[in-house]
C-alpha cells in the first residue's frame, strides 16, 4: 500500500461505473474500514448499496475519497476540519470536482500515450 503522503502516484481511476469497496480501497489506498468510517462522517460520500449490503462506489464517490484523503493525509486536517472544508467548499465544489476530472483525465492521457509510444 502506498504511504499517505503519495497521493499523486495513486493510480489511474478505470472507466467503469461502478467499483467494489476493495477496487476503491486499492485505488485510494485507503483500507476498507477506513472507507466504511468516512461514509459515516462525511455526508458526500454516499456509495449505492445493493444486495447484501454491498457497496458500489461512482466515479465521483472515488475522486471524493482521494479529496477526503488528502485533506486528512496530506494536509493534516482532523476528521471535523475536513468536514467543514467540505462543507464551505459546496458552492466551490463544481470546479473542484472539474479540476479532479481533468487531473485524472491528463494522468490517464499521459499513461495511454506511453503504451502507444512503446
Amino acid at each position: 500500500m502506498l504511504e499517505a503522503s503519495h497521493n499523486n502516484e495513486l493510480p489511474p481511476i478505470p472507466a467503469k461505473r461502478y467499483f467494489t469497496i476493495g477496487e476503491v480501497s486499492e485505488l485510494c489506498a485507503v483500507k476498507p474500514h477506513v472507507l466504511r468510517y468516512w461514509e459515516q462522517e462525511f455526508e458526500q460520500l454516499a456509495p449505492i448499496k445493493r444486495r447484501g449490503n454491498r457497496r458500489y462506489y461512482q466515479h465521483h464517490d472515488v475522486l471524493m475519497i482521494r479529496q477526503i484523503r488528502s485533506l486528512l493525509y496530506e494536509e493534516g486536517f482532523t476528521i471535523g476540519g475536513a468536514r467543514q472544508k467540505l462543507n464551505g467548499e459546496q458552492s466551490g465544489e463544481e470546479n473542484t470536482r472539474y479540476k479532479q476530472v481533468i487531473r485524472q483525465m491528463i494522468t490517464e492521457l499521459e499513461e495511454v500515450s506511453k503504451l502507444l509510444s512503446n
